[in-house]
């Protein structure tokens, strides 16, 4: 069984995190019998129970990087501000 990253079960609902968490001890089980068909019919079920963790991952990293864009150009307007004071 594959595990999802840290940062995508931090952002697991807690109905999605137990269900995460019952779905891999259940794909534990199988591959400890061998029965990987059945495994990997629950890995696939936990990659679609994971996708939303991902796409709010992926919204955190596009207002990280939108945060990022609006401060840079703040400073851009205070260096060309400073540079119109030297003149």
């Amino acid at each position: 069984m594959r595990h999802c990253s840290v940062q995508v079960r931090g952002l697991l609902t807690r109905d999605e995190l137990d269900r995460y968490n019952a779905l891999m001890d259940v794909g534990h089980f199988l591959e400890s019998q061998q029965r990987y068909d059945l495994s990997q019919t629950v890995q696939k079920e936990i990659d679609r129970l994971i996708q939303p963790a991902i796409e709010r991952l992926k919204e955190k990293g596009r207002e990280r990087d939108r945060r990022d864009e609006e401060f840079m150009r703040q400073i851009e307007r205070l260096r060309s501000g400073e540079d119109d004071d030297e003149d």
